[in-house]
Order: structure tokens, then C-alpha cells, then sequence
């Protein structure tokens, strides 16, 4: 048992419901943690599902619960159109919680660990646009453009997002005056911050 667990779960108005719940998850082979500020539990590594209180509800959370066949019909899709495979049961009482059928979908979930079920997000690729300010540089110095065009997407993105989101004219100029000897060098705008 993890003990930021146990304090989690005593900071809720959902106690009782969630130590019950969590006594549920403990009989399995899953590994209790935290992650993302709330009871987790893990099967070989992978996330399986989660625990949480809320303000009007409690619930547990499946990762890959896309994959599970939910023949109780109590499985819902949080974030319609923006959720694809986290599945999410909610219950809003102890009274909804059936330990039998609780278990069984936490076990097809862990099953469908070792079956190796998962669908990864895809990454949304945003095109890369070049202020006004950052393009007239470039046309006044072909070094600057070659060094610019040899960076990588990443850094390529935090110059143009760095001058595109100045308001004034003056900022962006002082801006870019700043970057130009940077991306010259090949320097990362955000280098300084990144584990190298």
C-alpha cells in the first residue's frame, strides 16, 4: 500500500468509497502508485487504470479501456471526440460499486496488457509558420536562413512562436536581434533548460 495513496484518499469527501474500491484493486497483481496527482495502479510496467475523487462523483479510469468489452454498458468516454482509448467509470455512490464485476474488468484490462492491447496517441503535426519579421531576416541573410533550415522542427518553432507572439514592433525587434546570433550558432532557444 502507498502511503501518498492513503493520503489521497483521506483529503476526499469519498473515503470510504474509494478504500473500498482501492481493497478491490489491492487483491490483484497491479502495483499501486501515484501519477498525475491521483491513485494509480500498474500491471508489467504499463498503466492499467486510476482512481478518483471528484466533486460530485468518484470513479475509476482505464488507459486502454477502448479495448475492453464492457458488456455492464457502465464504461463512458470523458472527453468525447478528444479521449480515444482512457475509458472512465463513474459511480456516485458505495451502493453502485459491485466488487465482482469491478475486478472483472480490472482483470481483462491487465489481460489485455499481456495481449499487448494499446493505441498510442498521435502526435497532431501543426505547420510551421514564419513571422513576417523572421522572413525579411532571411532575405537580407542567406547564412541566417541555411542555420535556420538545419535546426531542428522543435527549435525551429520556439524561434518563430518567440518573435510571432510579441505584440509590439519594437519587441519583436529586439526579439530577433536577440535570436539571430543564436540560430547563427544553432543554438536552441530553450537549450539552457533542456538535459543534454
Amino acid at each position: 500500500m502507498d502511503r501518498k495513496v492513503s493520503e489521497y484518499i483521506a483529503q476526499t469527501k469519498w473515503t470510504q468509497e474509494l478504500t473500498f474500491l482501492r481493497s478491490l484493486l489491492l487483491d490483484l497483481d497491479l502495483e499501486e502508485t501515484v501519477k498525475w496527482s491521483a491513485p494509480a495502479y500498474t500491471y508489467k510496467g504499463k498503466n492499467v487504470l486510476g482512481m478518483a475523487a471528484f466533486k460530485n462523483y468518484f470513479g475509476i479510469w482505464f488507459h486502454q479501456g477502448v479495448f475492453l468489452q464492457d458488456e455492464a454498458k457502465v464504461l463512458m468516454n470523458a472527453q468525447e471526440g478528444k479521449t480515444k482509448a482512457m475509458r472512465q467509470w463513474r459511480f456516485s455512490s458505495i451502493d453502485e460499486i459491485d466488487p465482482a464485476l469491478v475486478k472483472s474488468y480490472a482483470l481483462e484490462a491487465m489481460k489485455n496488457v499481456e495481449l499487448g492491447k494499446e493505441l498510442k496517441p498521435k502526435r497532431a503535426s501543426k505547420p510551421l509558420i514564419i513571422p513576417e519579421k523572421l522572413a525579411a531576416a532571411f532575405s537580407n541573410d542567406e547564412e541566417l536562413e541555411h542555420k535556420f533550415s538545419s535546426l531542428s522542427l522543435t527549435k525551429k518553432r520556439e524561434f518563430a512562436e518567440h518573435i510571432a507572439t510579441a505584440k509590439r514592433e519594437a519587441t519583436q525587434n529586439a526579439r530577433l536581434e536577440k535570436i539571430i546570433p543564436m540560430i547563427k550558432e544553432g543554438i536552441g532557444l530553450n537549450d539552457k533548460y533542456r538535459n543534454c
